[in-house]
């Protein structure tokens, strides 16, 4: 009997994959079994899938074209992805009970690119373990959005070190050298205050990132990371995270165009400090301090695109570089309000993370 596994296996690129390579695609592929007249995508969408047909047949009618093409899931077409084109060029309507793979195309660009520069090893992996982490790391949500090169640069670069329970890995106060990946173990982050006293703040674990603040800012240490258990950590000087992270994780947007997107029904974060935001805003804004951005980036709402400002642009690069992290969608105001007129916000206790 043939299963959706062996179908994967002769779809363009798969085919090319090894096994391991091809065992994470088939991790990350949505199958989906659908009815007769379900539409999977239309013309003009933009998402970011490779859709497969594995069984069935599908209708791709566009309206640049007078007759419609059927595609069944035993011809050759449908080893393809189905209107690859982005936005797509045609509406496909199933017209038969259809299983379909739904895989992210950036992540599967990732795999194919690792996949096929393995061969003059960009990145060393000695075990199936090291293929799995690399795999995991590419799929989050930082990773995804990096080009093919640059993922397979940062990779080559990283430096692995193995870590000790309280052993400290950055202190409070001290400048920004590194950015670090928690590959195993778990850490505990913590401020100190003005007074003396310690708050622990996180706890991080495998797959979690810091560093990054002081790189982004240019400014000392926000917090001291502490190893709680023995761990295994990945590191990346602050050249190579400047040179192949900060730019692809970071879109700015001039006045006009984030006027436009506020007009379209963006969010505005304001992620100066309360004081400042009480001085005057952006009307309609909602100030969360940088300090406290991890703290509220789940209350925030992942399906709505983020506007992010703060005195001069500084603080919302750091600010739109962490939630894009977790997978929201922001830009930073470029220049922030330096030059820009502000509109006094009478209702700024109203708009305020407390």
């Amino acid at each position: 009997m043939t299963t959706a596994r062996d179908v994967l296996q002769k779809l363009v690129p798969l085919n090319t994959l090894n096994n391991s390579s091809f065992d994470e695609v088939v991790k990350i592929a949505r199958i989906e079994q659908l009815d007769k007249g379900q539409v999977i995508f239309n013309e003009g969408d933009d998402d970011n899938d490779a859709i497969y047909l594995l069984q069935g047949e599908i209708e791709l009618t566009a309206s640049n074209q007078a007759d419609a093409r059927s595609v069944h899931s035993s011809s050759d077409t449908a080893r393809y992805a189905l209107s690859q084109l982005k936005p797509r060029q045609s509406t496909g309507p199933l017209t038969s009970a259809s299983t379909i793979a739904r895989i992210d195309q950036n992540i599967l660009d990732h795999i194919v690119t690792m996949d096929e520069v393995s061969g003059i090893e960009v990145v060393e992996m000695d075990s199936d373990d090291d293929v799995e982490w690399v795999f995991n790391i590419l799929s989050s949500n930082t990773f995804s959005r990096l080009p093919p090169a640059n993922a397979n640069q940062m990779l080559e670069r990283m430096e692995k070190i193995d870590v000790k329970p309280n052993q400290v890995i950055i202190t409070q106060g001290e400048p920004g050298d590194y950015y670090y990946l928690i590959r195993e173990g778990t850490a505990t982050v913590a401020r100190k205050d003005t007074s003396g006293k310690t708050e622990i703040l996180n706890e991080l674990g495998p797959g979690d990132q810091f560093g990054e603040e002081a790189l982004l800012s240019d400014a000392p240490r926000n917090a001291t990371v502490m190893m709680k258990t023995v761990g295994v950590l990945m590191r990346l000087p602050r050249e190579d995270f400047n040179e192949l992270l900060t730019e692809p994780m970071l879109d700015w947007a001039e006045q006009a165009d984030a006027d436009r997107m506020i007009g379209e029904g963006a969010g505005i974060l304001d992620v100066r400090t309360v004081d400042e935001y009480r001085s005057g805003a952006i009307n309609k804004s909602l100030n969360v301090p940088l300090s406290q951005i991890r703290q509220f980036a789940e209350s925030l709402d992942r399906s709505r695109k983020y506007v992010i400002y703060c005195q001069t642009g500084s603080r919302s690069s750091v600010a739109a570089f962490m939630l894009n992290q977790r997978g929201f969608n922001t830009v930073a105001l470029k220049g922030g309000l330096m030059g820009l007129t502000l509109i006094p916000n009478q209702e700024a206790g109203n708009d305020q993370q407390q």
